[in-house]
């Protein structure tokens, strides 16, 4: 199983700088922890320091990542506050058949709603979502879907 991470980068930051990225290794335990099998991306990860970059290694970058939320089995999006790449890595993961799990207390939030499968309110929840195989479901509903769609 395909897992891409998502979640808030810059947001609203006005200068150049990031927010904090630490939850990226606590969503990582908990896949470790609850689906050890789950093959983890952090497209960050291969680009810590893309707030450095210059078109048209930006656009370069947004596309690989976007490409990549795609072809995922799932994506876990971390929003604390809204995230403008991570709501285009939604769309792109939705219309691609992903799985959309988000961790956010946004859930009034129409990007939220229109694109998440799921929505926890925090790190704890997506454990216990992990633990009662609740992504289980989700990714076989996704797997029929896709087959009555062909």
């Amino acid at each position: 199983m395909k897992v891409f991470l998502a979640g808030i980068m810059q947001g609203s930051l006005k200068e150049l700088k990031i927010h904090s990225q630490d939850w990226r290794e606590r969503i990582r335990a908990i896949f470790a922890r609850r689906r050890p099998d789950a093959e983890v991306y952090c497209h960050f990860e291969n680009h810590p320091d893309s707030v450095t970059y210059e078109l048209p290694a930006i656009v370069e970058t947004l596309e690989t990542g976007n490409r990549l939320a795609a072809e995922s089995d799932v994506i876990v999006c971390w929003l604390p506050e809204a995230s403008m790449g991570t709501a285009v890595e939604m769309l792109c993961a939705a219309r691609g058949g992903s799985v959309v799990l988000t961790v956010t207390g946004m859930s009034a939030n129409w990007i939220v709603r229109a694109y998440s499968d799921a929505v926890v309110p925090d790190l704890a929840a997506l454990d216990a979502f992990l633990a009662d195989d609740e992504l289980e479901r989700l990714l076989e509903r996704k797997r029929r879907d896709r087959e009555s769609a062909d």
